[in-house]
């Protein structure tokens, strides 16, 4: 039997990372992962392949660094099949499985691949292709990441009712999308395909669409979304999904429909249903009970503060653990899991951590929202800049941008950045260094800004908030 400091099931993002993070520190490694290639969801199914396509989309409005207009893709858009906007992805996805083996061999990390089960707390047995093998470790980290939710009751199939796994392997562009759920991933694709000229239908039980996110953030979000074409479907819940005839008169060439019934009684058709409420950790395999554990309905495991299980040499990390369920995110849980199980030093920035959703147009956020500093009961104003109002912002054509900062009233501290526009994701990261080291709106003001960029919409703002601060 083969001995290990650390096993790391799963190779996703929060996995290679505590793998990478525990070789750096001398110890030994293995990482056994069930599929054929490594990377997990965030290479093969979710965040790669879907910012690839998201690329892919931008690039036919000739645009890739801005919010494209429906202008832009008349007749691109209708010449563009699912089958080369993904053969447009498959380079970068096949780029980062390169990368990863390439940073395991590097670490001397050792890669299993093969499915494996707790036979104790310290015993994984692992069932592969050609061979079956018992392993032990000091300390386990379980990174098995999540796969969407698959209700029973609902007839799934690789084209007509799909989740997100099997809308990248679909073959033909459908005319018309309904899509259940309102987070990140159904918000996502929804602004991507809507791109397309596909005719969306979004579904989701609240009044609005990301609630986590700043409200005038998805006010604005969702005007746009609105003249794309989307169709909102707010504060609805579906009761019931099935295939059905198209009706006689229905202009399609699908011999079956998606159809939704909602709890309001009204009846939505399209040519494909893609299904984005919830997705279940994927520990239903790992026989967790034998190692002292469980998992929640939705198979996901409990952990404290350093990441640790129930069973404190077994830590987890990643979607398997909730919310966030970021890839960035569970990069910096796996991280600081191996670093707290051998003792290193670590600081844990929990309030700090950027959230990025990857529509069009992109939104990102750090720090502190309206609502909460309202609840909290502290006092803060906030400072507005658009991107129209800078010249990169009219070099870029966008229209849409904004970045809010939330700024206390009385220290001037920078509490919090929203941002809606082109390279949000990006730009996002210059509030989180201001909040991190104690910065105030005064800094903003004070600083020189590259011309034309659109960090000067952090001047701007500033500007705007301390205007309105004089006259309070």
């Amino acid at each position: 039997m083969r001995r290990f400091d650390l096993c790391v099931i799963g190779s996703g993002a929060g996995g290679q990372r505590a793998a990478i993070q525990a070789a750096k520190l001398g110890k030994s490694v293995a990482v056994v992962e069930a599929h054929d290639v490594v990377g997990g969801a965030a290479v093969n199914t979710g965040t790669i392949p879907s910012k690839a396509l998201r690329e892919a989309i931008m690039s036919i409005g000739g645009h890739p660094g801005s919010s494209p207009t429906p202008a832009d893709f008349n007749l691109a858009a209708k010449q563009a099949t699912m089958g080369n906007l993904w053969a447009s992805c498959g380079r970068v996805i096949q780029a980062e499985i390169d990368m990863v083996n390439r940073h395991f061999a590097h670490n001397g990390i050792c890669l299993i691949h093969g499915y494996g089960r707790f036979k104790d707390a310290h015993t994984l047995e692992i069932c592969g292709e050609h061979v079956t093998e018992a392993i032990h470790a000091e300390h386990f980290v379980i990174a098995v990441g999540t796969r969407p939710t698959r209700p029973p009751n609902i007839q799934f199939d690789d084209t007509d009712i799909i989740t997100s796994d099997e809308l990248i392997r679909l073959r033909n562009l459908p005319h018309s999308m309904i899509i259940v759920g309102g987070g990140v991933i159904g918000t996502e694709y929804a602004s991507m395909l809507a791109s397309l000229g596909i005719k969306i239908t979004l579904v989701e039980g609240r009044n609005r669409l990301l609630d986590f996110v700043d409200s005038e953030i998805i006010e604005a979000f969702h005007y746009h979304l609105r003249t794309q074409g989307v169709t909102l479907r707010l504060g609805e819940k579906v009761v019931s999904i099935r295939k059905a005839e198209p009706p006689k008169h229905a202009r399609t060439s699908n011999n079956i429909m998606a159809e939704a019934t909602l709890e309001s009684g009204k009846v939505l058709r399209a040519d494909c249903l893609l299904y984005c409420i919830g997705r279940q950790g994927a520990t239903n395999g790992l026989d967790l009970a034998n190692a002292g554990l469980s998992a929640d309905e939705r198979g996901r495991i409990k952990v404290n503060e350093y990441y640790q299980t129930a069973v404190p040499h077994i830590y987890a990390c990643g979607d398997v653990i909730g919310f966030p369920a970021l890839a960035s995110t569970s990069m910096e849980q796996g991280r600081l899991a191996a670093c707290h199980m051998f003792g290193q030093r670590h600081d844990l920035m929990e309030n700090l951590l950027p959230y990025g959703i990857y529509a069009i147009p992109e939104i990102s956020m750090v720090g502190w929202t309206e609502d909460k500093l309202t609840a909290e009961g502290v006092p803060y104003e906030a400072g507005i800049a658009y991107y129209r109002e800078t010249a990169r912002g009219q070099l870029l054509r966008d229209e849409i941008g904004m970045l809010k900062l939330l700024i206390h009233q009385e220290s001037h501290a920078v509490l919090g950045v929203h941002i809606i526009g082109t390279h949000a994701t990006e730009l996002v990261h210059i509030g989180q260094a201001a909040i991190a080291f104690r910065a105030t709106a005064e800094y903003f003001v004070n600083t020189v800004f590259n011309y034309p960029t659109l960090a000067e919409c952090y001047k701007v703002a500033a500007l705007n908030g301390l205007n309105k601060l004089r006259n309070i």
